[in-house]
């Protein structure tokens, strides 16, 4: 058999990823032996008497099912829950470590404030007496609308807290944080009429065309996606990778396509081209369920022929061609986009261009396709009662602009705050809640992120963690963390049918923290009034229990519920558009002018190369810091020491005078960092990556002061369809140190 270079790189890397994903590693927790590393504060549990707590894992939007072990009353290891409907016994590696985010020692324990750049402790009582005060004064300012929340969802009771108590105080400024999914609710508005979050069934396709997804660096649900790619992979099934960067992902899928980065909408329209000029589309579906196919069409033909397509995106016509005949004739073809974990919308003309793949082959909410799957719709409590102060305050356009004229159809567009408070004389925000975000490390271009939340006045934290944000913050309220509390967990994202989990203590909490939910109600308390009245329940658990009465006992025995009636095969109901049709061309999508890729920042003279982010499973990037043992399993051509490592294509090190190891500056329009150089034939000439998750300034001594932070390097950089931040890299240049 001839092994190839590109062969040999993915048989190299698909061992590394076989490995990284496979429990030998992990099965190290069974052993106590490993709390015996040198970090002091890591728990010895005595000998007593073992049990187990079925809960579900909240450290990312996956919604895993998990197993605690405990002797006695200490957590000893975490693993996947069996028979899970989303994860089936699987766990990602952070899942794994959420033990260490426990104990660690530098868990908040008790509420602080800051005073005269000190942190100070005080009690609950005098924390949320003097929030109250604050919030009080503002609203009697008319103010009300300067209150703004950042969490890091908006499913499930605790946003809708947060949402309920800002609209009954006065504020539309909720913010969610920014992701992939931002994209995908879109599109299916857009095509389908539905105010849907995007399921796939992955275990069911036969061809999974990815456009730089990474279904096993984090993508979606991490659990999940290992689950049902090893399915797709058992049942014959074909998976191919289009991306600049021979990831984890492209190395475990049946072929690498390199493809110019930015440029994945177009070789989706390419593939489009080819399906419709060859007549290789579902007949049946276009005819019968569908709306603006012709106008499409001539759209696609006169625009995107593979000559002028394999020019922008660097793929050879006649790859093109064979991908898009090979999509076409699967039995049950998907395709996937939104590069890497998912971390930023993206360009919504590409997730576009991707879905009407999908719709072409006809593989919309049937099995093995592209599923619309309901927003959770079981949070059913009193209408608000306005007064006056709350509904001038609700007339004010929000913040970031979402909603507005100029973005009629943003939820929200968190990555516009840091440029509005910036711009002001005097911050439009006066106080802001963070809760499961931590946007001073997560959004792009940090500097001018830093910069903003240091003039907002007054910025309140739950987090568990001293994180970035926190560190910027005047009063942190610390959360118990997820193995201290109960939570509903509502959905699993990327999974293709509706489901509820049902988080659940395993332990009581370690310190003087306190539930998000119930410091909500008693701030509303506090505030009283028309506040106080929207908040009817006498604490959070009561809350929650009432709310999920029809499931509760199911939840409490099982863990989780799924709806056994959700069934969206029956196409002549599955769509909610003017048509009830699926519609290619409507009015809105018509006005986005067919597709414009997304232009890196920076001038390619300055800047030559293009430097673009990736993922991986053994770093955390999210809210949620890499936990010592994350740190500790990461590759030494991701981290050396404290350095980062960039990786750099041979030929491209060559023209730069630079070789494996070398220390190098990077530099960008946004900023510059010292990086040592990894060599790579996984990665295309011209372009350079440094992996997320690094380049924390707060935590503890294990993550703190290691590599670079990506976003420090970055920009957003505005989608004009739809206001989303769509950016895929920036410009940069390499240079010996």
């Amino acid at each position: 058999m001839k092994v190839d270079r590109r062969s040999f790189l993915s048989f190299i890397l698909g061992g590394a990823a076989g490995t990284a994903l496979s429990p030998l590693p992990w099965k190290l927790t069974d052993d106590f032996s490993i709390w015996s590393q040198n970090w002091p504060w890591t728990p010895v549990p005595q000998k007593g008497e073992i049990s187990y707590v079925n809960s579900a894992c909240t450290l990312c939007p996956g919604g895993c099912g998990i197993s605690v072990k405990k002797v006695d009353e200490r957590v000893i290891k975490i693993e996947g829950l069996k028979g899970h409907p989303v994860n089936d016994g699987g766990l990602c590696i952070l899942g794994l470590a959420g033990a260490q985010l426990l104990y660690g020692a530098t868990r908040i324990q008790t509420p602080i404030k800051k005073v005269n750049g000190r942190w100070q402790k005080l009690s609950w009582k005098e924390a949320i007496t003097e929030l109250a005060a604050r919030l009080k004064e503002l609203r009697a300012k008319g103010s009300a609308h300067t209150v703004a929340c950042v969490a890091g969802s908006d499913r499930g009771t605790v946003p809708e807290l947060f949402s309920r108590f800002l609209a009954v105080y006065g504020s539309p400024n909720f913010f969610r944080t920014p992701s992939i999914w931002d994209s995908y609710e879109l599109a299916l508005y857009l095509t389908q009429g539905t105010r849907s979050m995007a399921g796939f069934d992955i275990e069911n396709a036969d061809f999974i065309l990815s456009f730089g997804s990474g279904l096993i660096e984090g993508w979606g649900s991490p659990g999940y996606m290992f689950r049902a790619k090893g399915l797709l992979r058992k049942n014959g099934g074909r998976m191919d990778q289009i991306e600049s960067r021979l990831s984890k992902t492209a190395a475990k899928s049946d072929h690498w396509i390199a493809i110019n980065p930015g440029t994945e909408g177009a070789l989706a329209l390419g593939l489009a081209y080819v399906i419709i000029k060859e007549g290789l589309y579902n007949q049946n579906f276009i005819d019968q369920y569908t709306t603006g196919f012709s106008d499409r069409k001539k759209r696609v033909i006169d625009g995107f022929p593979p000559e002028i397509v394999s020019k922008m995106t660097g793929i050879s016509t006649g790859t093109i061609v064979a991908l898009a005949k090979d999509f076409a004739r699967a039995r049950k073809p998907l395709a996937i986009c939104g590069q890497g974990q998912g971390h930023l919308p993206g360009n919504l003309q590409e997730f576009l261009a991707v879905h009407t793949l999908n719709a072409l082959v006809g593989n919309i909410n049937q099995p093995g396709g592209v599923w619309a799957v309901p927003e959770p719709d079981y949070i059913d409590w009193p209408e608000l009662e306005m007064d006056g102060v709350a509904s001038e305050g609700l007339q004010q356009t929000r913040i970031d602009g979402a909603g507005s004229y100029r973005y009629p159809n943003a939820r929200y567009l968190l990555h516009r705050l840091p440029q509005v408070v910036n711009a002001s004389d005097e911050s439009p925000v006066q106080v802001l809640f963070v809760v499961d975000a931590n946007p001073v490390y997560s959004l792009q271009d940090t500097a001018s992120v830093k910069k903003a939340f240091e003039k907002i006045p007054f910025v309140v934290s739950f987090s568990s963690y001293m994180n970035e944000t926190t560190a910027l913050a005047d009063l942190v309220l610390p959360n118990h963390v997820f193995l201290e509390r109960y939570e509903d967990v509502p959905v699993a994202y990327g999974f293709p049918k509706p489901i509820i989990g049902l988080a659940r203590p395993a332990i009581e909490p370690l310190y003087n923290t306190r539930y998000v939910g119930d410091v909500v109600i008693q701030l509303a308390k506090e505030l009283g009034h028309a506040i106080g009245a929207a908040f009817p329940w006498a604490d959070y658990a009561t809350c929650l229990e009432e709310t999920l009465s029809d499931n509760w006992d199911t939840l409490v025995e099982e863990g989780y519920v799924v709806d056994a009636e959700f069934n969206g095969t029956d196409l002549a109901d599955a769509f909610e558009t003017d048509s009830a049709k699926f519609e290619f061309n409507n009015n809105e999508i018509r006005t986005l002018a067919g597709y414009n890729p997304v232009k890196a920042e920076g001038d390619e003279a300055s800047y030559p190369l293009l430097l673009v982010p990736y993922d991986t499973m053994r770093l955390a990037s999210g809210y949620v810091g890499s936990p010592p043992f994350l740190v500790k399993a990461l590759e030494d051509t991701i981290l050396t020491g404290s350095q980062v490592l960039v990786e750099v294509n041979p030929a491209t090190a060559k023209q730069l005078g630079l070789s494996e190891g070398k220390t190098a500056n990077l530099t960008t329009p946004k900023g510059a960092a010292r990086v040592k150089v990894h060599l790579s034939n996984g990665i295309m000439p011209g372009v350079v990556a440094i992996p997320r998750g690094l380049g924390h300034t707060a935590y503890d001594k294990f993550l703190a002061g290691k590599g670079v932070n990506y976003n420090q390097l970055s920009s957003p950089v505005e989608d004009p369809a739809s206001g989303h931040d769509a950016a895929w890299g920036i410009r940069a240049k390499l240079s010996r140190a």
